[in-house]
């Protein structure tokens, strides 16, 4: 937790403004910016302290307001000089869209951790940028490279070089939930080195990222759609994007399938590469009616199958369960293991069910067996 503001280190007139008993009418003053003759690093710090109370406070509202709109001189006053923790978390808030600031900001010795990573999780493409050039910081804090990558405004060749570099330095990034996949997906790449313009993969990712938004819709689990024949064709308006992500190489397909949209990891749990299915099943951002679809497409890959089998989270779902069961790719293991937490009327059609494998069929009739004695 980032510490208050103390206020001994300010000027004896900020500490009598601070003060509650002093006068209301030059408490708010102060916290709309106007305390004559009181310096800037002083006035900040005051505006900070009030906007840190509570948020239906006059006070802290009005001084909300204030920091969030700070003039120039004022800010670049307030930057040259050595900022209490508090203080340099408000104004990276508030600064948050601008790179200047936030580059001064970043140089404070006493920036708190906190600070980083609400600036890794949320900054845009020039914040991310400056977040990540500090391996000190990285190293010391693991979690902002987690969040530096999972923030889809942090160019692709970015996250790239943060994950080599937590390879390289033995670190497991476990807040990334595919960290394996991740990991191993830049294996044998040349991760280019950090560039003042966006690269090429760069654009590549962004414009994906931006082509599935516009194809995004709620009331379409998959891109995928069944033939008379009984087999999947895909929808003819997703091809573009299928086009586009079958051109990224694996890292770029691992990391669309942690951030991207349903649609994208429909494509991606059919990626030949099985990193990359893995990866998207893994993804944070995948709900339950995407899983009963995969748990019963023939379609997907076993290590898929194998990881919502083995999933406790899943599993508390019984339409999932017996998708499982009756789906022939499922592990054999998995499928019997899940033939017991069946219903009977569900055993007693699978007992003579000749699309599923000849022991998931013995392991029902014997299950159904043992329910009746």
């Amino acid at each position: 937790m980032i510490p208050p503001v103390d206020i001994q280190e300010l000027a004896p007139q900020a500490q009598k403004i601070l003060d509650e008993s002093a006068n209301p009418k030059l408490r708010l003053a102060a916290a709309r910016g106007i305390v004559p003759g009181l310096k800037p690093i002083d006035l900040v710090s005051v505006l900070v302290a009030f906007a840190s109370g509570p948020g239906t406070d006059e006070l802290a509202k009005t001084a909300r307001a204030t920091i969030a709109g700070l003039p120039a001189q004022v800010l670049k006053g307030v930057l040259s000089g050595d900022l209490q923790p508090l203080v340099v978390d408000a104004l990276a808030r508030s600064q948050a869209a601008q790179a200047d600031p936030i580059a001064a900001l970043l140089r404070m010795p006493r920036i708190h951790f906190e600070t980083v990573e609400w600036l890794a999780q949320h900054g845009n493409e020039a914040v991310t940028e400056l977040v990540a050039t500090n391996q000190e910081r990285l190293i010391q804090h693991p979690r902002v490279m987690e969040l530096l990558y999972l923030n889809e405004a942090t160019r692709m060749s970015t996250a790239d070089r943060v994950v080599e570099f937590a390879v390289r330095s033995g670190v497991e990034l476990h807040g990334i939930a595919a960290w394996k996949e991740v990991a191993r997906a830049i294996e044998g790449e040349l991760v280019p080195e950090a560039a003042d313009e966006p690269l090429p993969e760069d654009l590549e990712f962004k414009e994906a990222a931006e082509l599935a938004k516009q194809l995004e819709d709620d009331s379409i689990i998959h891109p995928f759609e069944e033939t008379e024949e009984g087999e999947e064709t895909l929808v003819e308006k997703f091809k573009p994007l299928y086009q586009r992500i079958a051109e990224m190489n694996v890292s770029q397909k691992v990391r669309r399938a942690q951030l991207g949209t349903k649609e994208e990891r429909a494509l991606l749990l059919r990626d030949s590469n099985r990193l990359v299915a893995a990866a998207a099943i893994r993804s944070p951002r995948i709900q339950e009616p995407e899983v009963v679809l995969v748990s019963n497409n023939r379609n997907v890959c076993e290590d898929v199958l194998r990881i919502i089998g083995n999933s406790g989270e899943w599993l508390k779902s019984y339409q999932v369960k017996k998708n499982l069961v009756e789906n022939p790719r499922t592990p054999l293991g998995i499928a019997q293991k899940l033939v017991v937490q069946l219903r009977e009327t569900d055993l007693k059609r699978l007992s003579g069910d000749k699309n599923v494998s000849s022991s998931v069929r013995l392991a029902a009739k014997r299950h159904l067996g043992r329910r009746k004695t």
